[in-house]
């Protein structure tokens, strides 16, 4: 899906630090929602987390962790004194996942599927590389995020699902919420698209948004509040988790604006390598997939060689499915629920026929 042409005028330095400003938020702890029909996530309890694949183990430090390193993708496993996965740390991927208290997530006003896991999944400050756990910026960013129950980026998603509370920063500007996908297409369009695609982040939140290349995002009012599926991987990765944001698919450093622009870019690692868009390129090795991961897919003819939709690997339901959250227009907004088609990866649905491809970033 295109991105919409932003504005260029020119700013005076005070100006775009002002931006810089507006468009920060304040952090906020997920608060319990237990009303019919809202989305969840609660605290089940202790589950397992061992680690059943193989790997050779390093010596143990003096707390009694130790390391593995696995391939496909290469990778880096944390281990405690217990054998039990604390951490993942692929090559090339800024993501980790880390083991933490498990939560339930769901969405019972779209969907009976439920996900319960203790995989939290946050952002780095630097690429993994074998080697990295001696280096100091991950020593400091582990001693800090290793046990930390701030919202990481699984719960940062799914305070956009249908129901979700509002969030507001400290100058007022909402920033998390029940989102939309789009406005209403009342115009009429060949295929008969339900909502209008292309916005992204900044159309959410009503504030105009400075990219590190000179460009301002201008949000468009009759795009309050919403955000299409791959404005809603900007909204989580980019804006709340602060991965860098490029204004387009063609300037700047980052996250691209579209999900043909994310999936063809070389930033992070393939997880499961774009071989092509018809079904016969259609990707096998999903176990290889974890929570955090991008996921992208063919849905559309009418984009030719493009991919055209993004979501995020949120994990393994509670009846062993493969579950995934993005942005539909069928629901309006971003959701795991079934309207238009069941949220699996796994099995012969409409969006696990169409997955071309998935990346780590």
């Amino acid at each position: 899906m295109a991105g919409k042409k932003k504005s260029r005028p020119v700013l005076s330095g005070l100006v775009v630090l002002a931006l810089v400003a507006t468009s920060g938020y304040l952090t906020v702890e997920l608060r319990k929602q237990e009303d019919a029909g809202v989305p969840e996530i609660t605290n089940v309890g202790v589950l397992d987390g061992s680690d059943r694949a193989g790997g050779a183990t390093k010596a143990r430090d003096k707390g009694g962790e130790s390391w593995s390193r696995l391939e496909n993708p290469a990778r880096s496993v944390l281990r405690g004194s217990d054998g039990k996965v604390r951490a993942v740390f692929t090559d090339g991927a800024r993501t980790a996942t880390l083991t933490g208290p498990a939560r339930t997530f769901a969405e019972p006003s779209s969907t009976s599927s439920k996900v319960s896991t203790t995989d939290w999944v946050r952002l780095m400050p630097e690429p993994w590389k074998k080697g990295a756990d001696k280096q100091k910026w991950f020593k400091d960013w582990y001693a800090e995020y290793g046990t930390s129950k701030e919202d990481d980026l699984l719960a940062i998603a799914f305070q956009y699902v249908a129901g979700a509370k509002q969030k507001k920063d400290a100058r007022g500007t909402v920033y998390a919420g029940d989102a939309n996908f789009g406005p209403l297409n009342t115009g009429g369009a060949e295929g008969g698209d339900l909502r209008l695609e292309q916005s992204d982040f900044y159309d959410y939140l009503g504030v105009p948004y400075p990219f590190r290349d000179g460009v301002i995002g201008q949000p468009e009012t009759l795009r309050a509040r919403s955000i299409d599926c791959s404005g809603y991987m900007r909204m989580v990765f980019g804006y709340r988790g602060r991965y860098p944001l490029m204004s387009s698919d063609e300037s700047g450093d980052g996250l691209p604006r579209t999900a043909n622009g994310m999936a063809r870019s070389d930033r992070g690692t393939d997880i499961l390598p774009l071989t092509g868009i018809s079904p016969k390129d259609r990707p096998t090795g999903i176990d290889q997939l974890q929570p955090g991961d991008l996921v992208f897919f063919k849905l559309d003819t009418r984009t030719k060689q493009r991919l055209d939709h993004v979501g995020m690997v949120l994990g393994y339901d509670t009846e062993g499915h493969l579950l995934f959250v993005s942005s539909r227009e069928e629901v309006n907004g971003p959701t795991i629920g079934d309207v238009g088609g069941v949220s699996r990866l796994d099995g012969n649905g409409y969006y696990a026929k169409t997955l071309r491809s998935a990346k780590r970033l």
